[in-house]
């Protein structure tokens, strides 16, 4: 497709991309009217068009609020396909940080404290967690027997180390371990990328975050998800790091590029090279992809770990003593089988959320049994100048997005162009003057992840709020950020 396609208001913050060409299925935005413009600068609204083509897609191919271009699907894609039929699993649809995700933790820290000492904070976590481009050596180099380990166990492996306590798991997406993972499916040199990465952060988006709870939305689910007025909250953001990206980058070049040939799939962009689900292909894939998402979960947990040895250097005490504990661990780069209802029949789907958050309400078997009464916690960091969210899943989003929200601000600016609007800028001290304290591994980092080059995240936050696929929890405003 080459003109950006036309919208169709449908109701209130949702727009349809009609069906036309070879498409199979409508597209849908949920946004406001006024992100419009904002939206219509890159490709992704022909990304999100795009998509539809694809084989065995069901009912819609949708876009978050949080949209921008990305690789194959936009950021803030969701996709479903059905097995049963012809669908297929597209690598572009998860991308190259396979499970990249959030981990949000409470703590009984004293914000005062806190403030007092975020310098010698942001210097210990510095020190213990390792971060940028490369990163590696946080804890010793895994072997491939035990890097086979993690791929199966995903955060059950760290846990089994005493980088934390089975109530994480509990708290964790898919308890932390993603079924169908076969460490043989996996290439020698994600092995090799993978060994020293463990518990290290990286570099780009990716960072650790100190927060306040500045204001409550909505009371009874706070106090379900351990969530005070005041409180010191610590986010976590990374993924897979080389290893998935070196599993992503295997298959579409040696395997799903081949695949479109072969099963003589059409699709518009390459970059939405795919296999039928049910192909040998498409198996291999998801089981690589699912040790990758292992993977990413054993290294947020074990970041989690290396975090609690920080703030106990600092403040002293055990991690129970500081009352340190995880709020939710949700990843936002993944596929996933998932029995969803589809015209009054319910279908198991493989779904796509490619920079788009699992956002399931109360009742589902997937919500952790301590929040099944409310929901699923869903983790929104925007940028580290303004503000996050804690969100719960609602109803309407089994019915319109299957279970599925944003997954952060979204950047309305490249990398490469918020480093030339920077230049000769002290990033650092801006966010200083702000009352944030930052910390990164090169100035450049900063420079691309400058709070103007995302969107504003009330703003997307607000839209899947009113659109009623996720609630607004907490809103958090950042104190101290780490990033690669």
């Amino acid at each position: 497709m080459s003109a950006t396609p036309e919208l169709v208001r449908v109701e209130d913050y949702l727009w349809e991309i009609p069906q036309s060409g070879g498409m199979r299925v409508p597209a849908r935005l949920y946004a406001r009217e006024d992100m419009l413009d904002c939206v219509r600068r890159d490709n992704s609204l022909e990304q999100v068009a795009n998509v539809a083509w694809l084989p065995g897609i069901v009912k819609y191919s949708f876009a978050m609020p949080d949209i921008h271009q990305g690789y194959g699907f936009t950021i803030g894609g969701v996709a479903a396909t059905d097995p049963a039929g012809d669908g297929v699993i597209s690598p572009g649809g998860i991308g190259y940080d396979i499970n990249c995700g959030v981990r949000m933790l409470s703590t009984d820290l004293p914000l005062s404290d806190v403030r007092a000492r975020r310098k010698e904070l942001l210097d210990a976590l510095f020190r213990d967690i390792p971060c940028g481009v490369g990163s590696c050596k946080a804890i010793e180099k895994l072997s491939r027997k035990e890097l086979a380990r993690v791929c199966r166990e995903g955060a059950a492996w760290a846990v089994g180390r005493d980088f934390g306590t089975a109530e994480d798991l509990d708290c964790t997406e898919e308890n932390g371990c993603m079924a169908g993972a076969e460490p043989e499916a996996v290439g020698e040199r994600a092995f090799e990328r993978g060994a020293g990465q463990m518990g290290t952060l990286g570099s780009g988006n990716h960072f650790l975050e100190i927060d306040v709870v500045e204001e409550i939305f909505d009371p009874t689910v706070a106090e379900a998800f351990g969530v005070r007025k005041d409180g010191v909250i610590i986010q976590i953001h990374c993924g897979s790091r080389g290893f998935g990206h070196q599993i992503c980058d295997d298959f579409v070049k040696n395997i799903m590029r081949k695949a479109v040939r072969k099963y003589g799939i059409q699709v518009p962009d390459p970059e939405l090279c795919c296999a039928p689900v049910n192909s040998e292909e498409g198996r291999q894939y998801f089981a690589a992809m699912a040790g990758a998402a292992n993977y990413a979960w054993a290294n947020r947990q074990t970041i989690m770990h290396l975090t609690c040895r920080a703030l106990s250097s600092v403040f002293g005490g055990s991690r129970e003593s500081l009352g340190i504990r995880l709020i939710y661990d949700v990843c936002h780069n993944i596929a996933k089988f998932e029995n969803h209802d589809v015209d009054g029949r319910v279908k198991r789907l493989c779904v796509h959320r490619k920079g788009a958050t699992r956002a399931f309400p109360a009742g589902r078997p997937e919500v952790p049994a301590r929040y099944r009464g409310v929901g699923q916690p869903v983790l929104i960091p925007g940028n580290m100048g303004t503000a996050s969210y804690l969100l719960v899943g609602m109803p309407q989003a089994m019915k319109e997005t299957f279970g599925s929200s944003c997954h952060g601000a979204g950047r309305v600016m490249s990398r490469h162009a918020a480093i030339n609007q920077t230049r000769g800028r002290r990033i650092d001290r801006e966010m200083e003057k702000l009352g944030i304290l930052v910390r990164a591994e090169g100035r450049q980092t900063l420079a691309e992840e400058m709070p103007s080059a995302y969107k504003d995240v009330d703003t997307v936050v607000d839209v899947v709020d009113r659109a009623g696929i996720s609630r607004k929890v907490a809103r958090l405003r950042p104190i101290a950020v780490m990033k690669g």
